[in-house]
């Protein structure tokens, strides 16, 4: 499970340091895809795996199906962390995002985003009371 907020630095050459909570379960591979809201959505490659057997119950013929999956698997790339624990964002990726040397990388329960900065503080300040209101309805009960 993935926790936290982060913020760690693009290099000179589109690397990130992954999160040091984060180097052991993303250490044998990770794919980097498009997110929602300009993110980018970082899996450990079995999750993703686990994902895209999901996926492959979309109808083909639904068109909100086909273009979902096309951008989901066009913006996808297949990383592998190096000893150090940076890992290399394509350039599509970071101008698809819009990252620069400043990024924040968040854990998000079985997947990793990283965000723009300032998108993300922008994100986050007008969910904020999103975020309250939504607990009775998305978790009705549980709280």
């Amino acid at each position: 499970m993935f926790l936290g907020t982060h913020f760690p630095k693009l290099d000179d050459k589109g690397r990130l340091f992954l999160p040091a909570k984060f180097r052991d379960e993303l250490s044998e591979g990770l794919v980097i895809t498009r997110g929602q809201e300009r993110s980018l959505s970082v899996w450990p490659e079995a999750e993703f795996v686990q994902l895209t057997e999901q996926l492959k119950q979309a109808p083909i013929t639904n068109k909100g199906a086909r273009d979902y999956l096309r951008m989901l698997f066009a913006g996808a790339s297949n990383e592998v962390p190096d000893k150090q624990g940076r890992v290399t964002i394509p350039p599509m990726l970071r101008d698809y995002a819009g990252l620069d040397r400043d990024c924040v990388v968040i854990g998000a329960m079985n997947r990793v985003e990283i965000w723009n900065t300032e998108s993300w503080n922008r994100y986050s300040e007008e969910q904020e009371q999103a975020f309250a209101d939504l607990s009775e309805e998305v978790l009705p009960g549980i709280f």
